[in-house]
Parts: C-alpha cells; sequence; structure tokens
C-alpha cells in the first residue's frame, strides 16, 4: 500500500514560486519522516485547494519546496456550522477542537456560562490542535478558533442556533426530572425550517436555570436532545455535530 504523501497547512499562496518551509516543517519532514529531496509534499492554506509540491531544499533552518500541479480545488462545503462551547479542563477541551475540526466546523467559539471552570485558554495550542487535525483528517481548510466571549455576546452573533438541552424542567429532581424535556434532535432536525448556523454546548454540570429560561425563550434557538442519557459535554459536542452533518451537511 503506497503512503499518501504528508499534508501541510500554510497561510501562504500556493501554486507561484517556490515555498519557504520552516524550521518545524524541514525538521519534521527530513528529520521524522526522513523524505529524500525530490519526495512530494501536500500543501493547503483554505483558499487554493491542495497542492503537490516537491521537496528541492531541506536544512536545519528551513527548507524550499516548488510547485508540481493542484491536486484538488477548493469546493468544501461551505455551511458548516460554528460550534459554540463552555471551556472544560485542558484534555476534554483539546478533545473538542481536535475532533470538531475532523467533523468540519466553520468555527469555534468557546462561550462563558455561570458555571464554565475555565477561561483562560492557550489560543496558540488550540490552533496547533486545530492545524494538526486539518492535515490529518484531509479536509481543506482550518476552523477558525475565536476569543472566548460571554454566552449571550456569542448568541448575538448567530442567526439560528442549536441549543443541546438535557434537562427537564422540574426543579427539585436530579436534572430536572422527565418532564419539559426537549424533543430528540433527529425529530427537531426533520421538521427545520431552517437551517441552524450554530450549535450551543452546555458546561459540565449543565446551563444554570436562568440561562435555560433565557436559551428557551430566544426565538433563535432550536432546542434538542440528544438521547436519553447525560452525556459528556464533550460527548455531547461530537454527538451534535454528527447529526447536524448527517441532515444539513456532507453526511447526508
Amino acid at each position: 500500500m503506497v503512503r499518501p504523501a504528508p499534508r501541510l497547512f500554510t497561510k501562504a499562496p500556493l501554486g507561484s514560486g517556490s515555498f519557504g518551509l520552516s524550521a518545524e516543517q524541514a525538521r519534521y519532514l527530513g528529520t521524522v519522516l526522513r523524505l529524500p529531496l525530490g519526495s512530494e509534499v501536500r500543501l493547503f492554506n483554505g483558499k487554493d485547494g491542495e497542492w503537490i509540491y516537491h521537496l528541492q531544499a531541506l536544512e536545519r533552518r528551513g527548507g524550499v519546496a516548488v510547485p508540481a500541479e493542484q491536486r484538488r480545488l477548493q469546493l468544501e462545503h461551505q455551511g458548516s456550522p460554528v460550534l459554540l462551547f463552555a471551556p472544560l479542563k485542558r484534555g476534554p477541551t483539546e478533545f473538542i477542537i481536535q475532533k470538531a475540526t475532523e467533523l468540519g466546523v466553520a468555527a469555534l467559539q468557546p462561550v462563558l456560562t455561570d458555571r464554565t471552570n475555565r477561561e483562560n485558554l492557550r489560543m496558540d495550542r488550540l490552533e496547533t490542535i486545530a492545524i494538526e487535525a486539518a492535515e490529518q483528517c484531509e479536509r481543506l481548510s482550518v476552523p477558525v478558533i475565536k476569543a472566548p466571549l460571554a454566552l449571550d455576546l456569542a448568541l448575538d452573533q448567530q442567526d439560528r442556533f442549536i441549543f443541546c438541552d438535557e434537562a427537564g424542567s422540574q426543579l427539585d429532581q436530579p436534572w430536572g426530572g422527565d418532564e419539559g424535556r426537549s424533543a430528540p434532535a433527529g425529530e427537531q432536525f426533520a421538521t427545520a425550517a431552517k437551517v441552524p448556523d450554530a450549535i450551543l454546548i452546555g458546561p459540565e454540570g449543565g446551563f444554570t436555570s436562568d440561562e435555560r429560561d433565557r436559551l428557551r425563550a430566544d426565538e433563535r434557538a432550536l432546542a434538542v436532545s440528544l438521547g436519553p442519557r447525560i452525556l459528556r459535554a464533550e460527548t455531547a459536542a461530537i454527538v451534535a455535530l454528527t447529526l447536524w452533518q448527517l441532515r444539513f451537511g456532507d453526511l447526508d
């Protein structure tokens, strides 16, 4: 089985002139992968599709690759959703970034809710994770990772959003009891008159009663349940994104 050429993301224009590899990229290609000169490397930048380049030089401080041909046009589905999520501990947050990138989100928006327990994020680290995931999963773009915003400010930027609402309305019962729960996501999506452009996932412990009341009263919100089990926040993000792509996106 022929191993595909490695993929690298760049912000530089592609297709004309040589490409300068960074020291880190040159080390990865030359030291880690041990590619000889002349080897193929696939480059993408989110604008110009995917290009085949040939390695012309590899040194400690960098390298040079020259364009050979365009392999794929920039035809990636443009209707991908924004994922709004409350930051979690480091591991689960990085997991959300990686898997959401693989599932085709357009952007990731951290939101600060009443129960958000982590506000300081290493944005450079999260961007690196998104780039590596995009390189691995063959997508032609890297999702935008936005700076954290308060929940209401983040929702002000959305036209129509899915609100993953796992609780009932009985405040004296665990997780709100069984009354007042939202309809299943599959049922809600099937009858949706407009494609939601964002998905909102709550923090560990869920939204507070006040937050849920505001969200349920928001005309832009499509409240959905993700099933009979209470999911961890990072699991809920994967399930919601998968269902969205199956109904509205590129999994249909």
